[in-house]
């Protein structure tokens, strides 16, 4: 008879999880408190427009392939994917603005354009940055599950290891003096979810990321990749169900016996939770918790958002798919987020229209527009806040793209803090998980497998590898990995 493996969310990495657990030949259901499945990748449609409500930067596409291929699949077997020309477009003061070309060579040919010598500079920063990201994502990434710092040293790591000494604000500070290249070259460390000085050099890799492999986009949106990868998991046998919300894990003899999910207790073999990790082991009695209130106050945490799903009933000019309003001060709101916790004073803000690739994601002649604003976790949110950042957004963009945009909203919706709490249990409403800062790199990140309750374990961007897609998607390998490892089918 199968072992059952229970997984509490639905996102990347339980998605990942189930579809290998029930490769390997486990009974795997998925667990879902929300009406849909997804996890922050969720997606919804109203008055005739597509929103991702999450995720919306294809990166790493390898990362993905890899996934796919391991079920004898290709990406492009699923859904229909064009690499963006412009990757992005970043919008400085003073009406100036980068377009990032998906050419390595003409991102060059921009970077010396802007500054005499950064183009020959840039193209061995990227040379560097390609072989971290050969030894990061295809040696080590796949072989770290966290259980020890042994798995960080090796011929390729030693030999790096100047770069964790020094960070990405230094680096690209001593490379670059131009200020608008400096910002350019620090924005995919937004990913990792720590500010560019609090974050190893090692990490340029996605700087690669970024001008190597280019900016993606799914046909129908990022929920392209879940709708794949739940089929792939149907197709294994993995059950989903929805509307079902865990209120307690059940522990007997130190080892997880069943959940209790809307009142009714399950029982199960092996349980997986790629939810909030400080959330999950509040469904834990006290003692079997590993890490206390205290410790997850203590961790350096990614920023939250503030978003805007907005529909416009035009099309709007000067704007490019991805487009990042880096109009004031990078260092300035990174301290408002990171070091100093408070809504920023002039935020950064990110802006998402998919109808530009795919008209489809709107009505004819509308424009499907996504807003991002990256904030500290735990901030007092409220309509009259919502509503004040929303109004700074959209002056800043009519200014800076000439044209009017406000009469033409025809749709919106915010999203903040309050709902990433309620929606995700999310730590202090965190968007993105716990940061990867040097001490919250590998081994240091909580663990996949707990130490304190046999057959329980973890997975998601508060563990190992960290925040972002493609590691979510690792993460789920590693843990299912684990469990087979552990677990006689």
């Amino acid at each position: 008879m199968k072992k059952k493996v229970f997984i509490i969310g639905s996102g990347f990495s339980s998605l990942s999880a189930a579809c290998y657990l029930a490769k390997y030949g486990f009974d795997v259901s998925i667990f879902e408190k929300n009406d849909s499945f997804g996890g922050r990748a969720r997606q919804f449609k109203s008055n005739g427009y597509t929103f991702d409500m999450g995720p919306s930067w294809y990166w790493m596409p390898d990362v993905f392939d890899r996934f796919f291929n391991d079920f004898n699949k290709k990406s492009t077997d699923l859904y229909e994917i064009k690499k963006l020309d412009p990757g992005y477009k970043v919008f400085f003061k003073n009406n100036e603005s980068v377009s990032i070309s998906s050419d390595v060579n003409k991102i060059i040919e921009t970077f010396e354009n802007i500054e005499k010598g950064s183009g020959n500079k840039l193209r061995k920063f990227l040379k560097q940055a390609e072989n971290n990201y050969e030894l990061a994502v295809k040696d080590m990434l796949y072989k770290m599950p966290g259980f020890s710092i042994l798995e960080l040293i090796n011929t390729k790591t030693i030999l790096r290891f100047n770069l964790f000494l020094t960070n990405i604000n230094e680096q690209v500070n001593d490379l670059f003096k131009n200020k608008k290249l400096r910002s350019i070259i620090k924005f995919p460390v937004l990913f990792l979810g720590a500010k560019p000085s609090n974050t190893p050099a090692f990490y340029n890799f996605m700087n690669y990321a970024d001008f190597g492999l280019g900016t993606w986009q799914p046909k129908n949106g990022f929920y392209d990749v879940v709708k794949s990868m739940i089929k792939i998991a149907e197709e294994q046998g993995v059950k989903f169900k929805k509307n079902s919300n865990v209120d307690k894990i059940n522990v007997d003899s130190g080892t997880v016996k069943s959940i209790t999910v809307n009142g009714k207790k399950l029982d199960c073999d092996f349980l997986l939770s790629g939810a909030d990790y400080a959330h999950t082991e509040s469904l834990l009695d006290k003692k079997f918790r590993q890490y206390s209130e205290s410790y997850w106050k203590k961790r350096v945490w990614s920023p939250s958002s503030l978003l805007f799903y907005i529909g416009i009933k035009k099309r709007l000019k000067n704007l490019n798919h991805h487009n990042l309003f880096f109009d004031t001060s990078f260092e300035k709101h990174s301290n408002e987020i990171y070091s100093k916790p408070n809504w920023p004073e002039d935020p950064l803000f990110y802006v998402n229209l998919t109808s530009k690739t795919y008209e489809h994601t709107a009505p004819k002649g509308h424009e499907n527009c996504f807003i991002l604003i990256p904030i500290a976790t735990n901030l007092n949110d409220s309509v009259q806040v919502r509503e004040k950042y929303f109004d700074v957004v959209l002056n800043r963009m009519e200014q800076l793209t000439n044209q009017k945009i406000r009469g033409f909203i025809d749709f919106k919706r915010s999203y903040c803090i309050k709902d990433f709490k309620e929606d995700y249990n999310s730590f202090g409403g965190n968007a993105y998980g716990l940061a990867n800062t040097l001490l919250q790199t590998a081994f240091l990140r909580p663990k996949l497998k707990s130490k304190k309750v046999k057959k329980l374990y973890f997975s998601g961007q508060l563990t190992v590898p960290g925040p972002g897609v493609p590691p979510a998607i690792v993460s789920g390998k590693l843990v299912a990995n684990i469990i087979k490892n552990e677990g006689t089918v």
